[in-house]
C-alpha cells in the first residue's frame, strides 16, 4: 500500500497543505509560476508551508527509517553544547537563535528581520554561534541541523536565490560581516567544533522555532 503524502502549494489557484495529490492538481494547474511539493507527514508540510518554498527546491523530504546498527553510530547528541536554528513564514519574516543544548537557555536571537530565508537565518545563526563561542573563550561544540548552512560556513560563502533589497538589506549587511568573521577566524570552522544535528535520530534540534 502506498504511504499516504501531503502536498505544499506555496503558490497557486489555492495555497496551503492538501491531503491528495487530485486536490493539490486542482490548485496548480494552468496556474503560471506554481510552487508545490510533497511531504510524508503532516507536520513537516505544515512546516514547510510556513517557511519559503526555495528552501525545499531539490531538497528530500523522504524521512528514512534508521536501523539499529545506524542509531548507535550515530550515538547520542553532546549536550555540554550550543545549538542554534532559523526560522522564516511565507512572508520572509525571519528570525535566528542559539541555545545551551542541555537546558534549552537562550544564549543570543535576533529578528525579526524582512526578506529572508530559512537558509540565511541557519547560517547567520551558526555563524553568530561561532563568534559567541570565541567572544567568549568557551571550547564547546555547535549544532546545526541545516546541511546548507554548514556547508556555506565551511566554504566562507554562499549562494541563495534571494535578491539584496532595500527590505531585507540588513541581512546582508549581518551576511557580508558573517563571511568577512569566517576569513579572519578560520580556526573556528573545524569539523570539531561545527557538528551535523541529527534530526532523524535525535528529534528536533533544542534551539527549534517549534513553528509546526
Amino acid at each position: 500500500m502506498a504511504k499516504k503524502k501531503f502536498y505544499v502549494v506555496w503558490n497557486g489557484h489555492k495555497t496551503g497543505v492538501f491531503s491528495s495529490w487530485n486536490i493539490c492538481k486542482k490548485h496548480i494547474q494552468n496556474f503560471q509560476g506554481a510552487q508545490y511539493k510533497s511531504f510524508i507527514s503532516k507536520d513537516e508540510a505544515e512546516k514547510a508551508f510556513k517557511g519559503n518554498y526555495v528552501d525545499y527546491i531539490g531538497k528530500d523530504t523522504k524521512k528514512i527509517k534508521l536501523s539499529v546498527s545506524e542509531l548507535n553510530r550515530i550515538g547520542k547528541p553532546i549536550l555540554n553544547s550550543i545549538s542554534v536554528d532559523g526560522a522564516c513564514n511565507n512572508r520572509g519574516i525571519s528570525e535566528y537563535q542559539g541555545v545551551y543544548t542541555d537546558t534549552k537557555t537562550e544564549l543570543f536571537k535576533l529578528g525579526p528581520f524582512k526578506g529572508g530565508s530559512n537558509n540565511l537565518m541557519e547560517f547567520l545563526a551558526l555563524v553568530h554561534g561561532l563568534a559567541y563561542l570565541k567572544k567568549n573563550n568557551l571550547s564547546l561544540p555547535i549544532y546545526s541541523d541545516s546541511k546548507t548552512a554548514i556547508s556555506w560556513v565551511w566554504k566562507k560563502k554562499l549562494k541563495t536565490t534571494i535578491k539584496r533589497t532595500s527590505e531585507n538589506q540588513k541581512i546582508f549587511e549581518l551576511v557580508d560581516r558573517a563571511i568577512l568573521w569566517l576569513h579572519k577566524n578560520p580556526e573556528m570552522t573545524k569539523s570539531s567544533i561545527i557538528l551535523k544535528w541529527e534530526t532523524k535520530s535525535w528529534g528536533e534540534i533544542p534551539a527549534d522555532f517549534g513553528r509546526k
